[in-house]
């Protein structure tokens, strides 16, 4: 099998593209042939030694695959050799194999393609766990999306319509914006040229936010706190400003609201059956058309780090996809 191998931590350019002995699967396990990987920004992060997963070196980078069975383990029941999937693994995608317990998969729809099937564990787990069990977003309600054109924005601001809330984008850049109109934002918000605390309260009439989705972190999480409403709720999902920032607690005091962590991996393992529920409730809304990913570029698996160095230039609208 060829990889993508993080042998010392570092940025893309350190990365070593080589062969490695093929894998066999535990007994729980399947080997997927991979054929598609889609490009996190925890990727990048994870290479690093900067993300709260480290694996131990060295590692093969890539969680979000998609591909077709090529061997099953012997306590491997309900899935079979040759089965389209997509699925999540703790690390391993960028490589032409990946090993992955045989719940963390699921049989591919017929109308996606690897590339979108790839797209869509990470980002529309991530976005509906939040809104849906963090969050419990209502109908009616306005939901801000910080970040709203990267692969978790665009998602969160698909369900949010979906979900029946009024969906405020913002993002650094007119070209970005003019992609979250296009998959439903009702207001936008360029917080390169806008003062996001005023736009959001102009937006809402005063109230302030509902819901802050925020994937961005830096210096526009204190903003949009701040113009949350009462008993609002302000979602913690990631840092990709590169800094965590620092929140004067007593906002949550005046404001009677909730700042509320999410981390779609640990709630998929310690509540596989709410997670699988989510799953199908997600593919439902693909089949119905209601969802469907934004790729921006494909790269070949050898070029996995020019994938990398474009996500943390932050030139990405939607999804980076490895195909192999």
């Amino acid at each position: 099998m060829k990889a993508i191998v993080c042998e010392k931590l570092g940025p893309p350019s350190d990365l070593v593209y080589k062969e490695l002995e093929n894998i066999s699967p535990g007994p729980k396990e399947v080997i997927v042939e991979v054929k598609a990987c889609s490009v996190n920004f925890p990727d990048t992060l994870i290479i690093q030694g900067k993300y709260q997963f480290k694996p131990e070196l060295p590692f093969i980078p890539g969680s979000d695959i998609a591909g077709t069975i090529k061997e099953v383990g012997c306590e491997v029941k309900h899935l079979s050799i040759g089965d389209e999937v997509f699925g999540f693994v703790a690390q391993g995608g960028y490589a032409t194999e990946v090993a992955a317990h045989s719940k963390q998969v699921f049989p591919k729809l017929p109308a996606m393609d690897f590339p979108i099937a790839a797209s869509f564990m990470l980002a529309y787990g991530t976005s509906y766990h939040a809104l849906k069990d963090r969050a419990k977003l209502k109908e009616g309600e306005t939901l801000v999306v910080l970040g709203a054109s990267g692969g978790v924005g665009l998602a969160a601001v698909q369900l949010g319509k979906i979900m029946g809330a009024k969906v405020i984008a913002a993002a650094s850049n007119s070209d970005k914006l003019d992609l979250c109109k296009e998959y439903g934002a009702d207001a936008i918000i360029n917080y390169n040229e806008e003062d996001l605390k005023t736009r959001i309260k102009e937006l809402t009439d005063g109230k302030g936010a509902d819901v802050v989705y925020d994937p961005v972190g830096g210096d526009y999480s204190e903003a949009a706190l701040r113009a949350t409403a009462w008993e609002g709720r302000f979602l913690v999902v990631g840092f990709a400003a590169g800094n965590i920032p620092k929140i004067p607690l007593n906002l949550t005091l005046l404001k009677g609201c909730q700042i509320v962590g999410v981390f779609w991996g640990s709630f998929a393992q310690k509540r596989p059956q709410d997670n699988l529920q989510n799953s199908m409730e997600l593919m439902q809304f693909f089949n119905e058309g209601k969802i469907k990913p934004h790729i921006h570029k494909t790269y070949p698996l050898e070029d996995t780090r020019l994938a990398l160095e474009e996500m943390m230039n932050r030139k990405v609208k939607g999804k980076l996809i490895i195909t192999v």
